[in-house]
């Protein structure tokens, strides 16, 4: 806990066997709530989830990153998290850095923080493929132009956010493939959210995920859709639901779609 707030951190994960161990091994102890969910993995990483006392939920196929997230954030609500650090569990980020991201927020500085690679300078001697360094800094650059905000990336996969901003975000509405993280904050920028940033040392090796090249402009695509809609519903010449007060939330109903897997103990 922090400030009487319940934190949980929720991983996302797919064939994350290899780095899932490292990851949860530097979790800080204030963490109160441990969910991984699994998008139908090929591997054990739902076996070693639950060696590691998580709270696991298991996806009955592959439905992407988004659909994923939404699971994690619905089942981190359900436990009655106040805080939710989304944390990939593929030890690319310093689990090192909840605290930090959940201080933020408990402390209701922000509503939502990301743990940026950009800022620092780090990023490419993280080995960051300069290709995606490129991409980053130029949708970066035009998401900030349109969304009338100044951050340094919106592509970071650790971010934390409250559970106001969970409960009313209108999260249904979005993709299930990786753009998610996309609309999700071009959301919580519409809906007046604070967003804050701290600085993230990142590494690229063999075993963290990484979307392809083909996967990678498939998705800058859809940050500039993502951007451009904004603008549009901004200006009114568009409705989107994913931008209104009355689009599909998080539902407390239980879906079909997965099930719990494992109902993990925190080891000692």
């Amino acid at each position: 806990m922090i400030n009487g707030k319940r934190i949980a951190v929720v991983m996302p994960a797919y064939n994350a066997e290899k780095t899932l161990e490292a990851t949860i091994h530097e979790l800080p102890e204030l963490v109160d709530i441990r969910i991984l969910v699994d998008d139908h993995s090929s591997d054990q990483t739902v076996n070693l989830a639950n060696r590691l006392g998580l709270r696991t939920f298991q996806h009955d196929r592959n439905y992407g990153y988004g659909r994923n997230q939404q699971t994690c954030y619905r089942e981190a609500l359900a436990a009655g998290a106040d805080v939710v650090i989304m944390l990939h569990p593929d030890y690319q980020y310093t689990p090192l850095l909840v605290t930090a991201l959940a201080s933020m927020v408990a402390y209701d500085v922000y509503d939502a923080v990301l743990a940026s690679r950009i800022i620092g300078g780090r990023a490419l001697l993280g080995g960051m493929p300069f290709y995606k360094y490129v991409a980053n800094r130029f949708l970066t650059a035009f998401e900030n132009l349109f969304l009338r905000v100044k951050l340094s990336e919106y592509h970071t996969g650790y971010r934390a956010f409250s559970r106001k901003v969970l409960t009313e975000l209108p999260l249904l509405e979005n993709s299930d493939d990786f753009v998610f993280d996309n609309q999700m904050l071009a959301q919580c920028v519409y809906f007046g959210f604070r967003i804050g940033e701290v600085s993230c040392p990142t590494k690229y090796f063999e075993e963290a995920s990484s979307i392809n090249f083909r996967r990678s402009v498939q998705y800058g695509f859809g940050v500039l859709a993502t951007t451009l809609q904004f603008a549009l519903q901004r200006m009114g010449l568009v409705h989107l639901s994913r931008f209104s007060d009355k689009g599909r939330k998080l539902e407390p109903v239980y879906p079909d779609y997965y099930v719990r897997a494992g109902e993990g103990v925190r080891p000692a």
